[in-house]
């Protein structure tokens, strides 16, 4: 089915991906891979939790990292526009009976819980605590030079709905690949900031979270990063690429953390904030789809991905399968 068309005055504002929570086995080896390798910075921490943000960011963190017995998912954070957009949202999750409460979050101003109709925990916020600016401060860059966080990408049980219903608080479609045989869309990219994606949706058992992407200044950096894992003891780390994306145009790699959560590094992608913007789309066989270059992902790419805390997963409504490298 086609992509519906963007709702360009949606019943709240919502500015973009903000944060991702984790859960983690063991800090100190997930604060040796994403503080001394990936290079981002810490703003707070303890025997609990270790709270981390990009070069260019300011708020607080866009990533926590909760110690606990499980490696799992708590929640996707979104920054929305102004205090009255949490009023706007919680009505709009109550009147589609999807539950909702305000929560005490460290460092946040007033925050709204809720979750999407398969169980995706979300929670919106306007302010959180500003920190001085660092994106001149050279001496702190290392690793791979994160700047900021990007996107998250999803395994949804059914794409087509996932699309429509985010569609409706004012996610716009870039980009779509459509299975030819029954008309369903396998994937989708949807964004709020004017690049190719804040969120995104793939075919598979859901819901789980695919990965977390950030955005880095160059293809070098990626390049960088490669050379300083191999010789590091975090060679097996890395899952797939360097690479081109053709969804996106976005140069890429994934690699996996200690608890193997997925991240992607990623730079290089194009604007989308004209309203009437069209979304492209692709064939689920198209081999340029996933890699410009013509190179299929590994089965691991399109099978593994991070549960959310209780959330129980589903198997996909669509049985199309892309290219799998061998």
């Amino acid at each position: 089915m086609p992509v519906p068309d963007p709702v360009l005055y949606p019943p709240f504002n919502i500015v973009r991906l903000s944060h991702v929570d984790y859960q983690v086995k063991d800090l100190s080896k997930s604060r040796a891979f994403y503080v001394d390798t990936l290079g981002l910075q810490v703003t707070d921490e303890d025997d609990s939790v270790i709270y981390l943000r990009a070069m260019e960011e300011r708020n607080h963190h866009c990533i926590a990292l909760h110690k606990g017995t499980n490696s799992s998912v708590s929640v996707l954070g979104f920054k929305v526009f102004a205090e009255e957009d949490l009023d706007k949202a919680e009505a709009f999750f109550n009147a589609q009976n999807l539950p909702t409460q305000w929560v005490e979050k460290p460092h946040t101003g007033r925050t709204l819980l809720t979750r999407d109709p398969w169980g995706i925990p979300l929670e919106f916020y306007t302010t959180m605590q500003r920190l001085p600016s660092i994106h001149q401060n050279y001496k702190l860059y290392n690793g791979v030079k994160p700047l900021r966080i990007d996107h998250a990408n999803m395994f949804s049980s059914d794409v087509d709905a996932s699309v429509e219903f985010y569609n409706q608080i004012g996610f716009r479609t870039t980009e779509y690949t459509e299975d030819a045989e029954s008309g369903n869309v396998w994937a989708a990219w949807l964004h709020r900031k004017g690049g190719v994606h804040d969120i995104a949706f793939t075919n598979g058992r859901g819901p789980r979270l695919h990965h977390t992407a950030f955005w880095v200044p160059t293809p070098l950096n990626i390049i960088d990063l490669l050379d300083l894992m191999s010789t590091t003891g975090w060679v097996s780390n890395i899952e797939r690429g360097p690479g081109r994306h053709g969804i996106s145009n976005a140069f890429f790699l994934y690699i996996r953390d200690p608890d193997n959560h997925r991240i992607e590094i990623y730079c290089s992608d194009y604007q989308t904030v004209d309203p009437d913007h069209e979304p492209i789309k692709w064939d689920l066989k198209d081999p340029q789809r996933q890699t410009l270059w013509g190179a299929a992902a590994p089965k691991s790419w399109f099978e593994e991905g991070s549960v959310f805390d209780n959330i129980d997963v589903v198997e996909p409504k669509l049985k199309a399968q892309p290219i799998i490298a061998p």
